[in-house]
């Protein structure tokens, strides 16, 4: 697997630049929400009726103080405008209410259409694509990512839009009705709520710093703590106070910025903030004295001012939100727009034809996609029979497990061919070619759920009798009704705890249910003492009956009866043959591996 440098957990993803390209491709993401568009529609009608009906308490509000001081210019008491104010209310609450049900209905059903598309696409890339990017950023992508969108489309695009509306009619009220108030507002809140907009970044921006200064000196604690015994055994209890100390030391630092920048903060929004409504009060009330204005349409236009500003502040923030949802959808498409390696549109049909099992390499050479400077194999030539048991042995690195990965497809080969019944397997549907094939791997992993389900891995469809055929041939059902469930026990955490044998040979279970032409053990029994191995290796005896199989085994006892070893090393296949015609060759590489292993036995 490609090395890569490993990020800081703390480190922020870099924010996109806003372009129109990138905008007009953000826009992209919008295509999952267009079979809910009616929906989507709905809600923004919605959104803007109730945007307006809320910018009318203001001046209901205003309307109330006029008409308690007698000087109303409407024929309305203060009992027809509660009236009024709770039907206004009642309007209001129905139409948000399936403004609300309206936009989850977008928002669930999109993100679920994105969450499955993002997987489907994903369990459909090739391996080396999930050599080339850490399975954290991929998760990552499927939960954090997502999530970004989804608050988007629930809340952020919602809110966005009704700020907007807020705001353009606010302004538009206000310049119709007090026009000279309403320049003199147009020329200093918007200023100085934009400022503290940018101050309060300033603020967030010192409060992550500290964040990130306390979560290391946290990390030291951790560590310490944990390595207490080396700590102890180097007496170096002295270094990791002066570690810690150092650590806590650059906590203060940074934090007492950050109260400094709070209390400045806080400084500016009493005297700049309230100062400039209070300003902008006190001309009103100017106005009200000379009898250009009422009092009650002074309390509107403060009320109105303090909308219009909240506005303004809330569509600053949604600036690093939609900034977020951006790069999120970013690396979304990325994965949307890698090229997979199976279509799940297409059902295989390859099960239907009879596959007898015939496998040659045909001077095969490659190197990993991650490797290019390093070259694995280097012109492998096999002719495997129907029924035939090849064993691979050889040092690590010679090339055994990439043989197995090839035939796989789990990587395209450099040069040469690779054909089953005399078929490139090129020419065949990928998933065709592993359907014909099983692998049971050295590390078994089961999947969550019951033995049940994880033996029906190797075939979806298997009826009851033949799950339990599996699980007597595979010589795990003996201990599988020791359990009070049976096949419905649950493995993994919150289940059953599985010997490495019993694991095995559920994996052997999987396989025969599978039925596979070809099997590929590799290095089935290593980890395994030797009376679970006795166990599993009749279980892989009767598995490979009657099947082609290819056994990749640094246990040489464990391959002595098979029909052919090929023994690798540096890539190329340097000896060939059974296992009493290699133990004959005394300068030969596998009569000194069986020597070795024979002795120390």
């Amino acid at each position: 697997m490609a090395r890569r440098h490993q990020h800081n957990e703390l480190e922020e993803v870099p924010k996109p630049k806003v372009s129109r390209e990138t905008f007009k491709e953000a826009l992209q993401i919008f295509e999952f929400i267009r079979p809910h568009k009616w929906s989507f529609i709905g809600g923004m009608f919605l959104l803007f009726i109730s945007s307006l009906v809320f910018m009318i308490f203001p001046t209901l509000i205003g309307m109330m103080v006029d008409t308690a001081q007698g000087k109303s210019e409407y024929n309305l008491t203060l009992e027809q405008i509660g009236l009024i104010m709770i039907a206004v209310l009642f309007a209001q609450g129905f139409v948000s209410y399936f403004r609300v049900i309206l936009f989850a209905n977008v928002s669930e059903k999109g993100i679920a259409d994105i969450r499955k598309s993002l997987y489907q696409r994903m369990i459909s890339l090739p391996i080396p694509f999930f050599e080339e990017n850490k399975m954290g950023d991929l998760i990552s992508r499927l939960t954090s990512d997502v999530e970004k969108l989804y608050s988007t489309f629930s809340i952020t695009l919602a809110e966005f839009f009704r700020q907007i509306i807020i705001l353009f009619v606010g302004i538009l009220f206000l310049a119709i009705t007090t026009p000279r108030l309403s320049l003199i507002m147009l020329l200093t809140v918007p200023v100085v709520v934009i400022c503290a907009i940018f101050f309060g970044r300033y603020i967030r921006k010192l409060s992550r710093q500290r964040q990130k200064k306390l979560a290391v000196s946290n990390s030291i604690l951790g560590e310490s703590l944990q390595a207490i015994q080396v700590v102890k055994a180097f007496a170096n209890e002295m270094f990791e106070s002066k570690r810690y100390g150092k650590s806590i030391g650059d906590v203060v630092i940074i934090a007492m910025k950050y109260a400094r920048g709070r209390a400045a903060f806080s400084v500016f929004i009493v005297t700049i903030l309230f100062g400039a409504l209070f300003f902008i009060i006190w001309q009103g009330a100017m106005m009200v004295q000379d009898g250009t204005i009422s009092a009650g349409r002074l309390v509107s236009f403060v009320t109105y001012t303090f909308i219009i500003g909240g506005s303004i502040a809330s569509l600053g923030n949604f600036y690093p939100e939609i900034l977020g949802a951006i790069g999120a959808t970013e690396r979304i498409r990325e994965i949307l727009a890698t090229d997979t390696e199976v279509d799940l549109t297409n059902k295989p049909e390859l099960n239907d034809l009879a596959i007898k099992g015939n496998i040659q390499f045909e001077d095969v050479h490659f190197r990993y996609p991650t490797r290019q400077d390093i070259p694995v194999l280097k012109g492998i030539n096999l002719d495997i029979k129907t029924g035939e048991k090849i064993a691979l042995v050889g040092p690590s690195g010679a090339g055994k497990s990439t043989i197995i990965q090839l035939l796989l497809q789990f990587y395209g080969i450099d040069k040469g061919d690779i054909r089953v019944d005399g078929k490139s397997i090129y020419d065949m549907d990928l998933r065709d070619t592993r359907n014909i094939m099983a692998l049971v791997p050295q590390e078994v992993i089961l999947f969550g759920g019951t033995i049940r389900e994880n033996i029906l891995y190797g075939k979806e469809e298997a009826t009851e009798q033949e799950v339990i055929l599996a699980a007597q041939q595979s010589n795990c059902w003996e201990y599988i009704q020791t359990f009070p469930e049976g096949l419905d026990t649950l493995v993994g955490e919150r289940g059953v705890k599985l010997s490495g044998g019993q694991r095995q040979r559920l994996a052997i279970a999987r396989a025969i249910l599978k039925n596979p032409a070809i099997l590929l053990l590799d290095e089935a029994t290593s980890s395994l003492d030797a009376e679970s191995e006795k166990v599993v290796q009749d279980a892989l005896n009767t598995l490979m009956e009657g099947r082609t199989s290819i056994i990749i085994a640094h246990r040489l006892a464990t391959i002595r009866e098979v029909d052919c070893i090929y023994v690798l090393d540096g890539g190329k296949i340097v000896e060939k043959g059974t296992h009493e015609e290699l133990s004959l060759k005394e300068d030969g590489l596998y009569s000194g591996l069986a020597k070795l292993q024979f002795e120390m036995a």
